[in-house]
C-alpha cells in the first residue's frame, strides 16, 4: 500500500478548510463579550479534521476502529491528575500506544508563542514523567506528536526584535519571526525527546496552506506515525 502523503491530500485539504470554517462561524457567533482571537480559541472543534486524519491512517495501518479514542482522553499525569490529548491509540491490553496533541494560532503572536511553547513542553515532561514512574502498565513508550497550525501573515513572517535587558538570547533566534521561531521550537522538541516527533503546518486566511521545513513536514510526520504503528500491531492480535 502506498503511504506517500498523496494518499492523504484530500482529507488534509479538507481539515484545512474545517479549521478556517469552524474559526470563522465562531468568531462571528460569539457575543460582544467574547469577541475577536478569544472566541476562536474558546470554541475549540477547529482542529477536528486532523483528528480525522491521524485516524484514518491509523486505521490504514491496521489499528482496530475501537482502540482510536477522539474523545473524553484524559489519561493520568505526574504533576498534574490528568491530561485531555486530542488522540489516543490505547491496545486492547490496556497499553499507550500513541498520543497526540493538536494546536493552532492565528494573530496574537506576541501574546500565545510564549504560551504555546509553556503548554507543549509542560505536558511532555508530565507525560514522560508518569510513564516513567509506572503511571501507564507497560516498559515500551508511546509515540507522542505534537502538530502546529500557525496562521503565515505580515505579522508572522516580520522579523521579531529579541528582548535582552540582562542576558543576550541564544544566537538562532536572532533575526526570527514567529514562524520561523515555532519552527525551531518544534525541531527542539525532538531534539531534546519531548515529542516522538512534531509537524508544523502554515496556513492562510484564503485557506492555502504549506509545509515549513521538510523535517517538520506532514510527509515525515505521518510517515514516523506509521512506521511505530506498524512495528505494534502485535497488540492488537
Amino acid at each position: 500500500m502506498d503511504f506517500s502523503i498523496d494518499r492523504y491530500q484530500r482529507t488534509l485539504t479538507k481539515a484545512i478548510n474545517h479549521f478556517w470554517n469552524t474559526r470563522n462561524k465562531q468568531t462571528i457567533g460569539r457575543s460582544k463579550s467574547d469577541q475577536g482571537n478569544r472566541s476562536a480559541v474558546t470554541g475549540g472543534k477547529q482542529l477536528d479534521g486532523f483528528i480525522e486524519l491521524m485516524t484514518k491512517v491509523a486505521v490504514d495501518i491496521g489499528i482496530p476502529k475501537n482502540c482510536i479514542y477522539t474523545n473524553g482522553n484524559k489519561i493520568p499525569g505526574f504533576f498534574r491528575p490528568t491530561k485531555d490529548w486530542d488522540i489516543l491509540i490505547i491496545s486492547p491490553n490496556g497499553k499507550l500506544i500513541s498520543v497526540v496533541e493538536f494546536k493552532s494560532q492565528v494573530g496574537s503572536f506576541g501574546n500565545n508563542f510564549n504560551n504555546r511553547t509553556e503548554e507543549a513542553i509542560g505536558s511532555a515532561v508530565d507525560l514522560w514523567t508518569a510513564f516513567k514512574e509506572n503511571g501507564y502498565p507497560q516498559s515500551q513508550p508511546p509515540w507522542v506528536g505534537y502538530l502546529m497550525l500557525v496562521e503565515r501573515s505580515k505579522k508572522s513572517t516580520a522579523t521579531v526584535k529579541v528582548q535582552e535587558p540582562h542576558f543576550k538570547v541564544r544566537k538562532e533566534f536572532n533575526d526570527t519571526s514567529y514562524l520561523d521561531r515555532y519552527c525551531i521550537f518544534c525541531k527542539k522538541l525532538m531534539q531534546e525527546r519531548h515529542y516522538s516527533c512534531t509537524c508544523l503546518i502554515w496556513t492562510d486566511s484564503k485557506k492555502n496552506f504549506g509545509m515549513v521545513d521538510e523535517e517538520l513536514s506532514l510527509n515525515s510526520f505521518l510517515l514516523s506515525y506509521m512506521g511505530f504503528l506498524k512495528g505494534r500491531l502485535n497488540e492488537f492480535k
